[in-house]
């Protein structure tokens, strides 16, 4: 079991990163590197700051206005077990996940036949936005998205369905 997770940093309350008002963990290290992204700090693996998950669920346990959790980066799925361990503290509390990820949700099923962890992660998740910023694309009216092409992805509609159903904010 990971006990720690690497991290940029972590928003305490949040209404801009999901529905609701949230704790954002920022995970550090990031593949992707996208042109014009919101957190480039994020990027280098070897940034950000060790913590420990108690310490994270401990400001979950603080907090009885939270409506729900989202990771957000750098890249979460480059620390899924870590991400899952935290992941089923924050469904034992009843609340909600959000995942932000720079890969698409087809790239993260392939992912996940190769690594168990990913699985795990994604099915945690109760919405993911996928897909990579693409600075040509940015739009700022869009809601919990930075770019068109991503998608915010309703997943337990889409494990029901088995094909991906997006929802609209």
């Amino acid at each position: 079991m990971d006990t720690t997770i690497r991290i940029a940093g972590i928003v305490r309350e949040s209404i801009v990163d999901g529905p609701g008002i949230r704790l954002v963990v920022f995970t550090q290290g990031c593949p992707h590197h996208c042109e014009g992204c919101h957190n480039p700090q994020s990027h280098d693996f070897e940034a950000g700051y060790d913590c420990e998950l108690g310490k994270i669920t401990a400001q979950l346990d603080k907090n009885p206005l939270l409506s729900g959790v989202t990771f957000s980066g750098g890249e979460p799925f480059c620390q899924p077990q870590a991400l899952h361990e935290l992941a089923l503290e924050v469904k034992k509390r009843g609340l909600s996940l959000m995942t932000y990820s720079g890969y698409t949700y087809e790239q993260l099923v392939a992912m996940a036949k190769t690594n168990a962890a990913v699985g795990q992660l994604l099915d945690d998740t109760d919405i993911l936005v996928d897909g990579r910023f693409v600075l040509a694309e940015r739009d700022l009216t869009l809601t919990f998205r930075g770019s068109r092409n991503q998608r915010i992805i309703d997943m337990a509609k889409t494990n029901t369905s088995k094909q991906v159903v997006t929802m609209q904010f």
